[in-house]
């Protein structure tokens, strides 16, 4: 699950991180009255949308009155946003946030992720923050200092106390910092995070510490350890198939092709994607239904295929473990019965019950072209949509 910045402020300021003043708007809110609460005489108004490279696509703009910022806020809202990271069509913007327009001396860049190399959180800083920390990590890596966390212990005084000689700051600011980092590594292991990234970390002119932005990634995995997290939900950029997917338990990642793949195991997913290409098709999507799919979520997975515009033909590719061939081919007969299909459906299924699961779809009336290997199969749906 991302989070928009403002959602990771407020989790941020409850572990006593300081954070602009500010306030998130959507429509039907009042950004003039937000301007005058927030008692400043310079704001800064900012497009939330998942996505970086905002301050270089026009999305964050400074403001100095509650009219220009109503005026901003409205341009805004319902647009798109276009960055290097959103493709060509942009995100929708559907929240602003406000906040006070800091004075700031010095830009800094704080990150707490995964290291997977070394199965371990990593901490992440470099003196040469703000916007074009890409191409610092680009052009001179020397300055990203990165500093493995241990998972039981935190981090060290000695390691911060390194990190911030490394960053030039010194005395009270330097204490500031060392608080401020645990109390990153305390979000970042409470909240279940597998990125907490501040950018810019800033420094004011009163030699405060700001988390002038922030991004913050939980582990998909761990929200059944979180229900205060349930009321982002609705807040979520996400399409209609990927909530059905999420509500439902079933790795769904949309794609740019026009073969629609369902498949158990994540492994067999990248491999089923590949060898698609392999014959010169292009996947429209990763699903993974896992390795104890109910028939139940095998229906749904196919609503969700079937759901996509761009499919023109459906590959079910299923080696049969923990979950049985038969319960996949009940699954698939029960989800056609039920919202119908007018594609080209190619199955391969391999495994446990696999000569049930045939005698299952062959007495189904269904029309349905089955494939003995990944190899036949693959063929067999590209060929149906050339």
């Amino acid at each position: 699950m991302k989070l928009f910045e403002f959602q990771a402020k407020n989790i941020l300021k409850e572990y006593g991180v300081c954070i602009p003043r500010g306030k998130a708007i959507t429509r039907d809110m009042d950004a003039s009255k937000a301007f005058q609460e927030i008692g400043c005489s310079r704001c800064v108004v900012k497009a939330q949308i998942l996505s970086g490279g905002r301050g270089k696509s026009g999305g964050i703009q400074f403001v100095t009155s509650p009219e220009e910022t109503k005026a901003c806020v409205a341009s805004m809202l319902g647009s798109y946003l276009v960055t290097h990271q959103t493709g060509q069509k942009g995100t929708e913007i559907t929240y602003v946030l406000i906040e006070e327009a800091l004075s700031i001396k010095k830009e800094l860049y704080l990150a707490i992720t995964i290291d997977r190399c070394l199965q371990t959180p990593v901490l992440i800083a470099s003196a040469e923050g703000g916007m074009e920390i890409e191409e610092v990590a680009k052009r001179t890596p020397e300055k990203i200092i990165k500093i493995p966390i241990d998972i039981f212990f935190g981090i060290h005084f000695f390691q911060t106390r390194r990190l911030t000689s490394q960053l030039s700051i010194s005395g009270t600011l330097a204490t500031t910092l060392n608080i401020l980092i645990a109390n990153l590594f305390d979000v970042f292991v409470e909240s279940d995070c597998s990125l907490l990234e501040i950018n810019p970390l800033a420094v004011t002119v009163k030699d405060e510490i700001y988390a002038v932005d922030a991004k913050m990634d939980i582990d998909d995995n761990a929200l059944y350890r979180h229900p205060e997290f349930n009321r982002f939900i609705p807040c979520q950029d996400v399409s209609p198939a990927e909530a059905l997917a999420r509500k439902h338990r079933l790795s769904y990642i949309s794609l740019e092709g026009n073969i629609g793949c369902l498949v158990n195991g994540a492994g067999l997913a990248m491999a089923t994607m590949d060898i698609i290409k392999l014959h010169g098709g292009e996947p429209a999507n990763f699903l993974d239904v896992g390795g104890d799919a109910s028939p139940e979520q095998v229906m749904q997975a196919f609503k969700i295929i079937l759901s996509d515009p761009k499919v023109k033909a459906i590959l079910i590719n299923i080696f049969g473990g923990i979950m049985k061939c038969d319960v996949i081919a009940s699954g698939i007969i029960q989800a056609i019965n039920e919202v119908g299909i007018h594609i080209p459906l190619v199955i391969r299924l391999e495994g446990t019950n696999v000569e049930v699961a045939k005698k299952i779809l062959d007495n189904s009336g269904l029309k349905i072209t089955t494939a003995k290997d990944m190899e036949e199969a693959a063929s067999l749906v590209v060929s149906k949509v050339l």
